[in-house]
């Protein structure tokens, strides 16, 4: 008789975290899908009844996190997890100079330490079935772009996680592998619309003299990339594809404009900024502008899962 799969999902409400889960389900493992409301979980678990399981929980709480860790272990019973995809994670798109402290710790603590709080959590059952752990990070973990420094800072993190643990845990036969998105077309696009309107409306004057044209600018063209990106069912083939083959890569770029990114990151950085200038509209110099001392600082605003 061959025992059913079990697989840990995070930030499964939309996006790459759903698609994922439901792929999962549908390779044959029962999926434990983290969300963070209710209704979301409860309306996976009605497409693939009897193969996903949801889980409430925010990964900055640890006793959340706790609670699923039990709740998972009770049901796979010394068998293990097969697989945790460490997906839940949000973006700020905000000027570093005005972006609130508290919008970029939460960056932070919800991209990167809630990743590597949910594995610590998670390995005793990893290590009974040997399984293994995907970080989706992005490719913002590779090239930063403008106004979008709060999500690189955090991606390239998971980069440092993602090595770190691949090492740590080899001994262990246990596998790390990192995935890396570029332009994924998602609801996600629309809730950065808003999120990014909601910071220019909170710019004061001296904000929006500066920052207000530019941050505009950036974002409609960062929008239309979005637009014309791959379905997050790319990534989520990606991942199913890492955790079924025999010998997987520690790196997966996927998606549309991925490898083209990947390539523009070695760049010297004299010719990659100005790539990224002309990508994103941004003047060189803008001798015009008076100075503006003490810029008010914005609030960012938080997305339930993966951009």
């Amino acid at each position: 008789m061959t025992c059913r799969k079990h697989a840990v999902v995070t930030g499964a409400s939309t996006g790459i975290g759903r698609a994922t889960a439901l792929r999962l389900a549908r390779d044959g493992h029962h999926v434990f899908a983290t969300v963070r409301r209710e209704s979301d979980g409860t309306e996976l678990a009605q497409v693939k009844r009897g193969r996903i399981t949801p889980l409430v929980v925010d990964v900055r709480s640890a006793e959340q996190i706790a609670h699923a860790a039990r709740t998972v272990g009770g049901h796979v019973a010394g068998l293990g997890i097969d697989a945790l995809v460490n997906n839940a994670g949000y973006g700020v798109f905000a000027p570093l100079e005005v972006v609130s402290m508290d919008a970029f710790r939460d960056q932070l603590d919800v991209n990167v330490s809630g990743q590597l709080a949910v594995t610590q959590a998670f390995l005793p059952l990893l290590r009974q079935a040997r399984g293994r752990i995907v970080m989706v990070g992005s490719l913002a973990g590779r090239i930063t772009l403008p106004f979008a420094g709060p999500q690189a800072a955090a991606k390239r993190a998971v980069v440092a996680l993602a090595d770190a643990l691949r090492l740590e845990l080899a001994p262990w036969g246990l596998q790390v592998i990192l995935v890396e998105p570029a332009s994924i077309r998602s609801a996600a696009i629309d809730k950065l619309r808003r999120d990014t309107a909601a910071v220019l409306a909170g710019f004061d004057a001296r904000g929006a003299e500066a920052y207000g044209e530019l941050l505009a600018n950036a974002l409609r063209r960062a929008l239309d990339l979005e637009r014309h990106g791959s379905p997050p069912e790319v990534v989520a083939d990606a991942i199913a594809g890492a955790l079924s083959s025999r010998r997987p890569r520690a790196n997966y770029l996927v998606g549309r404009h991925s490898r083209r990114l990947a390539a523009l990151a070695v760049l010297p950085p004299v010719l990659l900024d100005e790539v990224r200038r002309r990508l994103f509209g941004l003047p060189k110099v803008r001798a015009a502008l008076p100075p503006v001392p003490g810029l008010a600082t914005v609030a960012g605003c938080r997305e339930d899962d993966h951009v």
